[in-house]
């Protein structure tokens, strides 16, 4: 190799180094700009491990019944109610319940220490007697009227106190049952303890008397038992809305002391009249009450099902999650890749959330582990 051509290769390196230095400094530099612009959109890549601890599900369309809320309250079943009234005055003895007590029907619940129960089993004891003697007395006459012995007077005599005496016995009967007495049992013994009885299956949910405490058959209740099987639950509809309710109807309630669950009841009753004030008539629903957990007075959201469906998206509310009065999903936006996005949701409580705006169907949410997301999001924000 020539001098001058070693000369000329020295120059031309040292002409291209700073070009070359260059383009490299700029492929940097555009590198990290892709770089950054992918932290701006916000989303999140995970780790395999972060992936296995988190649900991803598509969200989907339904066709749901068309409804509309009416704000309610809890109330007892008034056909499922029982309240204990005393039919004679005296003591109360025995007193074998109190409030929050189960009770079966036919449970006694206690007894009332009464002269006049004991007055009255005496009066049943002696027409049974009586009944008894003018059987035995209208039989002989009958035999000696047959046989000539005794005039048709005596025998039209025997028979009128016999029939008296077994309508005073039928009387003293019925007064034992309105008691609470069984004449067929052996009531020689009654020592004027009346016993009181539940007339239902359900719960003590009032009582107001004390062992031997005196009371009077005044009607005041001394306790109530209700069956909470089944409550009602009553809410206010206005009047331009009722076209839109009718008995039978289906509803969905739910409340706050059982956020996402939904019980379910039928309308049973519209009041005949609007109120004045309120311009509303009053729509009663009958729930069942699994386990009693709906409670008289707890105030509740009902759904009425109307009879159109609409086509809805739906997605499960434990996706949702809210940050300075905005909800917000995690969405798939790649393999791995997560990002937060904001929706505009029904503000229902329940299972499912329906969606307005802010997903398409299709669209990858996470159901399952969207804190995990939020700490994570936290985190590289800090």
């Amino acid at each position: 190799m020539t001098r001058f051509t070693v000369t000329f290769m020295l120059v031309a390196v040292a002409l291209c180094a700073p070009a070359c230095g260059h383009s490299d400094a700029a492929s940097a530099a555009a590198d990290g700009e892709a770089t950054n612009a992918r932290a701006a959109d916000g989303s999140m890549s995970l780790d395999p491990k972060m992936l296995a601890a988190i649900r991803v599900e598509p969200v989907v369309e339904r066709e749901v019944a068309n409804a509309f809320a009416v704000a309610g309250k809890v109330q007892f079943d008034e056909d499922r109610v029982a309240r204990i009234v005393v039919p004679l005055g005296g003591q109360v003895i025995d007193l074998r319940v109190k409030v929050g007590d189960p009770v079966r029907h036919g449970d006694v619940l206690c007894a009332i220490n009464s002269r006049e129960a004991a007055a009255s089993v005496g009066e049943y004891i002696e027409a049974r007697k009586d009944v008894e003697l003018a059987e035995k007395t209208s039989a002989m006459t009958e035999d000696l009227f047959a046989h000539e012995a005794a005039s048709r007077i005596a025998l039209q005599q025997a028979q009128s106190d016999l029939a008296k005496a077994r309508s005073r016995a039928a009387r003293t009967e019925e007064s034992l049952r309105v008691l609470g007495l069984n004449p067929k049992d052996d009531l020689a013994q009654f020592n004027g303890r009346l016993p009181i009885t539940a007339p239902l299956t359900g719960v003590v949910i009032d009582r107001r008397v004390t062992a031997g405490q005196f009371v009077q058959s005044d009607g005041t209740p001394i306790m109530t038992i209700a069956d909470l099987s089944t409550v009602w639950m009553v809410g206010d509809v206005f009047e331009r809305d009722l076209q839109r309710v009718s008995a039978g109807q289906t509803a969905s309630i739910t409340t706050a002391a059982y956020p996402g669950e939904t019980f379910h009841g039928r309308v049973n009753y519209i009041s005949d009249s609007i109120d004045a004030t309120t311009r509303t008539a009053k729509v009663r629903v009958s729930v069942a009450n699994p386990g009693g957990r709906l409670k008289p007075e707890m105030f509740a959201s009902v759904s009425l099902d109307l009879a159109a469906h609409d086509r809805v998206l739906l997605v499960p509310s434990d996706a949702v999650f809210t940050e300075d009065g905005r909800a917000f999903v995690y969405a798939e936006v790649g393999s791995g890749k997560f990002a937060r996005r904001p929706v505009d949701v029904a503000q229902t409580e329940g299972a499912q959330r329906r969606v307005i705006a802010g997903l398409r169907p299709g669209d990858r949410v996470v159901v399952d582990g969207a804190l995990l997301l939020r700490q994570h999001e936290q985190r590289r924000a800090g």
